[in-house]
């Protein structure tokens, strides 16, 4: 498959993964502010916060506070992240949030060991009860994600044949559970893919699943995120989640004092595909402007590029 899609949707990640692993709180109004540039990007989908444990992860112990302060406008869906049943109930309770179901596994069974506290097949088989809770509460399940599909720093090269049994796992029981099959997607939690690689996968998962969306969640943690994203839209991926101003970075990546990559740069992504000719609904001005607001909020340099040197329209007016 070599056809490029004609539209593709990006789901910001930024203000929640970015600010949840900085080292200190920023104040709310700030995040308030850059939540609502956000809101009139066009961006379709915006990730506002998690509710986890204040004890763990301080810096989203507001989030429902944030939510009531956002300006919601509509077509836009304000997610949030949960990991337990306490913090999906706590969700559910918190005005504004669109609530959408989604399901989590690992290909690595030592970052499911790591991250969870339980191995991969154990997460996995929680799964079916995440599934029923969502079916419960008349939630549709957007999403189910396959993390370290590529590789991991914990356990090394992940074979396809491991992702590919988590995605029939997958198409399995949403057959048996008689709901739609959610997008697939492929997460490089490390940034161990290259563009080969990436290819080789979305061919496999796509020929298991020939009619499911696939998207892709992609780390630049080595630099090879944009690269690995033009390589999944070769082969007609259509929604990639991403971070304004590569917001975050990788806390599973050996890098000493240096900050690491995290996700994909939300504006450069964009800008590669309008360079493409391939419509995002994304206004990339606004966006720039979103992601200097950020950095001015950081303080420090961030891992954007196209923040920096702005887009090209204003060249060839």
């Amino acid at each position: 498959m070599s056809d490029l899609p004609k539209f593709v949707e990006f789901r910001e990640e930024g203000p929640r993964e970015g600010f949840q692993i900085e080292p200190k709180i920023y104040p709310i109004e700030e995040r308030t502010q850059l939540i609502d540039m956000l809101s009139e990007t066009g961006l379709q989908q915006i990730q506002v916060g998690s509710f986890v444990s204040p004890r763990y992860v301080p810096q989203m112990q507001d989030t429902g506070d944030l939510f009531q302060r956002i300006k919601r406008k509509d077509g836009v869906r304000y997610t949030a992240l949960w990991l337990n049943e306490k913090g999906f109930q706590k969700a559910l309770s918190t005005p504004n949030v669109t609530m959408e179901g989604r399901l989590l596994f690992y290909a690595s069974d030592a970052f499911s060991r790591k991250n969870n506290n339980i191995s991969a097949l154990e997460m996995r088989e929680n799964q079916r009860n995440w599934l029923r809770l969502y079916k419960e509460h008349d939630l549709k399940v957007d999403a189910a994600y396959v993390m370290a599909a590529f590789g991991c720093n914990f356990e090394g090269a992940i074979p396809m044949e491991r992702v590919l049994d988590d995605f029939r796992f997958i198409i399995d029981l949403a057959k048996e559970e008689e709901v739609p099959l959610p997008t697939l997607v492929l997460a490089d939690t490390m940034g161990w893919g290259n563009p080969q690689s990436v290819k080789r996968l979305i061919g496999a998962v796509r020929d298991l699943a020939p009619e499911a969306r696939i998207g892709m969640h992609i780390h630049d943690t080595r630099g090879l995120g944009l690269p690995n994203l033009q390589a999944a839209l070769e082969m007609g991926v259509d929604m990639f989640e991403s971070s304004l101003a590569g917001l975050g970075g990788c806390p599973f990546a050996e890098h000493g004092n240096f900050r690491a990559a995290g996700n994909v740069c939300t504006e450069d992504a964009i800008f590669l595909c309008h360079e493409l000719g391939i419509e995002t609904g994304i206004d990339l001005e606004k966006l720039i402007a979103a992601a200097r607001r950020a950095e001015e909020i950081i303080g420090a340099p961030l891992m954007g590029r196209v923040m920096h040197s702005g887009g090209l329209d204003k060249f060839r007016n």
